[in-house]
């Protein structure tokens, strides 16, 4: 099979297109663009520059991918954007290429981003999440695998969401949102363990019941941080969600601000 591109699309000498690949009106390709076998690009999309998309993905109308990022620090070096294999991004998506030399902006397999989404500059997104319309992720956002984000949610930059979390519509998120934990408001608080990702992750009822303990004693207890760790790791089974949870929680406190990927600054 070859790629179909309708006749009104502009499409770049150095652009490399899969098999089946469909490419619909006014559509416009750039240069560095590579678009993998049967994915289809329908009206109005947009892939400025140094864009890769994986297989069997569809954009739809108004999506723009590979602007250059909204950042001061940005200085025109070459930077990309990679989305993996069967990504949905619904009308008007908006993705940024990174900054700093060579690095990209990499949305992961599976993950559906819809309306008006917008993905900043160096963000990293994982496998198998929904990003609900008009959610904004400043930059250098990280989001594990297997994320639920609400409607509205604003996203600061640098935060990092772990796996399985859940953030409630019209959230502003400023902080690290742990895995399995499901975090709403403004500015959010973590309220309760996210109970359905939890059982989504095929952890039997004990293991769930370990995490659900686990959160009592880090949100809901008395105790500080390190004491809520201290008396988790001694009282409760050592299964591996919790270790992943634990690890998660002590990386915030080395970062800034509640964000472990945010460096102190002097």
């Amino acid at each position: 099979m070859s790629a179909v591109i309708h006749p009104t699309a502009i499409v770049d000498a150095s652009a490399v297109m899969g098999d089946g690949v469909k490419i619909g009106p006014f559509c416009v390709i750039g240069p560095n663009c590579a678009i993998g076998n049967n994915t289809e690009l329908f009206a109005h999309v947009v892939l400025e520059q140094n864009v890769t998309i994986g297989e069997d993905c569809v954009l739809k109308a108004g999506v723009v991918l590979g602007g250059p990022p909204q950042d001061h620090k940005f200085k025109g070096e070459s930077t990309g954007v990679i989305v993996g294999d069967r990504v949905q991004l619904r009308e008007y998506v908006t993705i940024h290429r990174a900054t700093g030399e060579g690095n990209n902006t990499v949305v992961g397999d599976d993950n559906l981003v819809m309306a008006y989404v917008h993905v900043g500059h160096n963000c990293q997104i994982g496998s198998r999440n929904m990003l609900s319309s008009y959610a904004g992720l400043a930059g250098h956002v990280t989001i594990e695998d297997n994320v639920v984000i609400g409607g509205m949610v604003g996203i600061h930059q640098f935060v990092h969401v772990g796996k399985y979390a859940m953030l409630g519509a019209y959230s502003k998120i400023v902080q690290d949102v742990p895995p399995f934990m499901l975090a709403d408001g403004r500015p959010a608080d973590v309220l309760d363990i996210n109970a359905i990702g939890l059982r989504r992750t095929g952890l039997v009822q004990e293991d769930r019941n370990t995490i659900s303990d686990a959160y009592k004693l880090l949100y809901r207890s008395s105790m500080n941080r390190a004491q809520a760790i201290e008396q988790i790791r001694s009282e409760l089974p050592q299964i591996e969600a919790l270790e992943y949870l634990l690890a998660f929680v002590e990386r915030v406190s080395k970062g800034s601000s509640g964000r472990q990927d945010d460096r102190p600054r002097r």
